[in-house]
């Protein structure tokens, strides 16, 4: 399989895979946030009740973690295309 057939082939298994992600590090960040903030749910950005320093410091955590997952799953993706197809897909 040609390189530009790989990357053709991997978008559709790079989409399902960032949604994924999506979902797990949600449910990973709601964990953490549990034992971080002392509460069950984090704060919004227009929550009045919650100050500055909370509501970033939320969006730091969640955006940190989706970064992490979202490398790991599609660095596995491609490994794993590279597995089947013999080609790095990026």
């Amino acid at each position: 399989m040609s390189s530009k057939a790989a990357k053709i082939a991997y978008k559709p298994v790079g989409l399902l895979l960032g949604a994924g992600a999506g979902v797990v590090s949600g449910l990973v960040f709601k964990q953490v946030w549990k034992v971080a903030g002392h509460d069950d749910d984090a704060p919004n950005a227009t929550d009045e009740d919650r100050g500055w320093t909370e509501i970033l410091l939320a969006a730091a955590i969640q955006g940190a973690i989706f970064a992490v997952v979202k490398a790991a799953v599609d660095r596995a993706g491609a490994a794993g295309v590279r597995k089947a197809t013999g080609q790095w897909p990026a």
